[in-house]
């Protein structure tokens, strides 16, 4: 596949093995392919180093071609979309047009979102075992300018995961049961694991919908995680997001979270698929 579509002097796009630059492309031209390895010498179009194009050795597990032009400037509604800027392409969802001129975008990797003109953006595209794939079948819906996704009302009894915002617990999901709506948005919930300090009983809390999702469907993986799969480790009573960053020997992985900034080991059984609950549907995490 590399003989076929990086060749020298071919225009390609560079992912980052940097956690933190996840689901970025940098616009590259491969000008050397380094002996006896997988890895191609790439300049980069727009990264520079002492005011000279940026040169690096990168894999190519991390190389893809240029996608195909797009024939318009047209973005819908939860379309999914690269947007440029810092020198390459981030991925993520339309959430509000402003008068057909203006697009915002919402990040994943950031949970925030962020406007550009039409010229800033592509339509997102997946390359995979040499095809160019739309976007998956699933969007981001966002209700009016709040950013609060859509999410069905959930009644009594649901079991849930619920997530925190609060510094030391971004990327965790912990497992709840609803007790009751509060109203619009809100909900008593009671945790499965996590007790009140006395110790006395499952700790109770009010929590807004867009911290809510439902249980995730159990998924049994009976082969090894790969290298850079992106999964979900059960640590302190809690799912916590992570990506294997290691894998070691008997069936230990050694994962690194985004949101902490932390790394840890972990056997096999302690792991889960990463699965993310979008437009009311699981979509597992993309792999190439």
């Amino acid at each position: 596949m590399a003989h076929s579509f990086f060749e020298i002097g071919a225009m390609v796009e560079a992912t980052s093995a940097d956690h933190g630059l996840r689901g970025t492309l940098f616009p590259a031209t491969i000008i050397a392919r380094l002996c006896r390895s997988n890895k191609f010498v790439v300049e980069y179009k727009y990264l520079q180093a002492n005011d000279e194009p940026l040169r690096e050795k990168v894999d190519t597990a991390l190389l893809r071609p240029l996608p195909p032009p797009g024939h318009d400037y047209g973005f819908d509604f939860g379309d999914e979309v690269d947007a440029f800027f810092s020198g390459g392409w981030w991925e993520g969802v339309i959430t509000e047009a402003v008068e057909g001129s203006t697009y915002w975008v919402y990040f994943r990797f950031a949970q925030q979102q962020f406007p550009f003109q039409p010229s800033e953006l592509r339509h997102h595209r997946e390359w995979v075992n040499g095809t160019w794939l739309p976007p998956r079948a699933a969007s981001i819906k966002i209700r009016g300018n709040s950013g609060v996704a859509r999410m069905k009302r959930f009644s009594k009894g649901t079991p849930v995961e619920v997530s925190n915002d609060e510094d030391g617990f971004q990327g965790a999901w912990f497992a709840a049961t609803i007790v009751k709506a509060l109203g619009q948005d809100k909900y008593l919930i009671q945790y499965k694991s996590l007790r009140t300090e006395d110790d006395a009983d499952f700790l109770r809390e009010e929590v807004d919908i867009q911290h809510l999702r439902p249980t995730p469907p159990e998924v049994v993986v009976v082969y090894n995680y790969n290298l850079n799969e992106e999964v979900d480790a059960f640590y302190n009573d809690g799912w916590w997001e992570g990506v294997i960053i290691k894998v070691l020997k008997g069936s230990r992985y050694k994962v690194y979270f985004q949101g902490t900034k932390d790394e840890d080991e972990f056997q096999h059984p302690a792991l889960r698929p990463r699965q993310n609950w979008i437009d009311e549907t699981w979509v597992m995490a993309f792999q190439v």
